[in-house]
């Protein structure tokens, strides 16, 4: 099953979102902080992370840092309420699915999620 874990530090945002995610019929779970998400056990469970870049404490760049370091390799689609150039300066390295900005359409989102799912190693090569 796959399972799309959202991570953002702001209740509404990933309320929004997990009521968005439900309501295409995909499977989620969210955390309203890095440190919460990695002591949860669902990083080998998460098929996709939607991933703020600036929260409190573990910043979402240094939960990508950790991921890759303990040999996670989830698709990562970045969101932020900061300027595109920040975020691009912020993410630079990584092999991020998508990197929004805050607000965001449903339509973008979606299609994000959809190519980062596609993308999981476990489905390359089927069909």
């Amino acid at each position: 099953m796959q399972v799309i874990s959202v991570i953002d530090d702001d209740a509404l945002v990933r309320s929004a979102t997990i009521d968005l995610l439900d309501s295409a019929g995909l499977n989620c779970r969210a955390f309203a902080s890095a440190e919460a998400y990695l002591s949860s056990g669902w990083a080998e469970r998460t098929s996709c992370l939607v991933l703020d870049v600036s929260m409190p404490g573990l910043t979402g760049i240094e939960l990508q840092r950790k991921l890759v370091q303990f040999g996670y390799t989830i698709p990562v689609i970045f969101i932020t309420a900061f300027p595109k150039e920040r975020l691009r300066a912020e993410t630079a390295g990584f092999e991020a699915i998508c990197c929004l900005l805050k607000p965001y359409s449903e339509r973008e989102l979606l299609g994000c999620i959809r190519r980062a799912l596609a993308a999981r190693p476990e489905n390359l090569g089927s069909g």
